[in-house]
């Protein structure tokens, strides 16, 4: 069964529930989304009953959904395993076994302000214990920078909570993690019945520098694909192995390290990526629906799907609000010219700027020699687009 609910639901994704009659949690949530009609809509009380039985494969369009789990089936094996995930302090210290060297300490808002720097191992990433969308996030190597950030922190506090239940992004307790280098992946994955990872698709996750924390560029192709799948799929079955996790969908990001070590840098439970994001993309780059297929327990043949594919590159282009500028303080985004900025866009989704710091999503396809245009948007703080409200 599937939760639906805020910030958004992509079209296709609504089609996709009519079609394959995935039945859809009836949350106060799920009836303010515009479902289309013929949508198989069921009750609370009966999706409780048969998530309390633990065979059903759940999955949720937004984290939001989090805070219905959380009242209806507290304490539940579902609600354990979500916990074990989305709270990124409880993560480390239960996989701590998996990756011993791995530094981590935890921090209550009230007490950044006194922290040294010199405590640390090096280089590290400050950020909300239970977060999303690089809330919060701030790589920091001196106390200068520490400073900085907590600042910025306190400073956009009271917005911040406005956007998110405290399920999603909770803002009274941190995590400090040594920074991990090496190349970011995101993938999505589900574990089985009986715990076996399955991996539905995987993303490259570009950055403009070492200090570039955004979600600005991912990337797909038969190349990644290939290259990472069994390595991938070894990990997400250590990691879920060591947590117990059956039926059960997550959007994984990590970084493969100089000597080939993987390093998580999360588990986000319940879901692939966000705002109907990455599982859209990999529909589109390898003609199969990873919402389905999770649905019916149909893993992807992968050999036959990359068999199938050409060396075209496909790429989330997530368009988050790098200008400067508060959304109050903009007049207009240039939508078309930012989508007329690639050779090929596929999908272009708008946000309101003014309620997320995003202005929106594009779905893109790029020849293997053109990836210059993924360079140019990756490096750009979208001013060019943008048109600031006169004072």
């Amino acid at each position: 069964m599937f939760f639906v609910d805020k910030p958004y639901l992509s079209d296709s994704f609504k089609a996709m529930l009519v079609e394959h009659r995935i039945p859809v949690v009836d949350t106060p949530g799920a009836r303010g989304m515009n479902l289309l009609p013929g949508t198989l809509v069921i009750p609370e009380e009966e999706a409780r009953r048969r998530l309390l039985c633990g065979d059903e494969r759940p999955y949720s369009t937004s984290e939001n959904c989090l805070e219905w789990i959380g009242k209806q089936l507290p304490g539940s094996a579902l609600h354990e395993s979500i916990r074990s995930f989305k709270d990124k302090a409880r993560f480390r210290r239960e996989t701590a076994e998996l990756f011993p060297r791995f530094f981590f300490a935890e921090f209550a808002l009230d007490e950044l302000a006194g922290v040294d720097v010199l405590t640390f191992p090096g280089r590290v990433v400050l950020k909300p214990a239970v977060g999303f969308f690089s809330m919060g996030v701030h790589v920091v190597s001196s106390q200068d920078e520490w400073d900085e950030a907590v600042a910025s922190i306190c400073a956009n506090l009271a917005e911040c909570e406005t956007l998110y239940p405290s399920e999603v992004v909770e803002w009274g307790r941190f995590i400090v993690e040594e920074y991990i280098a090496g190349d970011e992946f995101a993938l999505d994955a589900y574990y089985d019945e009986a715990g076996t990872a399955q991996v539905m698709g995987i993303l490259h996750h570009h950055f403009a520098s070492v200090d570039d924390v955004s979600d600005r560029v991912y990337c797909t192709s038969k190349q990644i694909v290939a290259d990472h799948l069994e390595a991938f799929r070894v990990f997400a079955q250590t990691v879920g192995s060591c947590l117990r996790i059956k039926n059960f969908p997550v959007h994984i990001e990590l970084r493969r390290q100089e000597d080939g070590r993987l390093v998580p840098i999360e588990f986000n439970p319940m879901r692939f990526g966000g705002w109907c994001t990455t599982g859209d993309l990999t529909r589109a780059a390898f003609k199969y629906d990873p919402y389905v297929a999770y649905h019916l327990n149909r893993p992807p043949d992968w050999t036959e799907l990359l068999a199938s594919k050409g060396d075209e590159i496909h790429s989330l282009v997530v368009l988050d609000n790098s200008t400067g500028w508060a959304g109050e303080a903009i007049e207009s985004f240039d939508y078309e010219a930012v989508a007329g900025a690639f050779e090929k866009t596929l999908e272009l989704r708008e946000v309101d700027y003014r309620r997320f710091p995003v202005f929106g999503f594009l779905l893109t396809e790029t020849r293997a020699d053109r990836t210059d245009e993924l360079d140019r948007i990756l490096h750009n703080d979208l001013r060019s687009f943008t048109t600031k409200k006169k004072a």
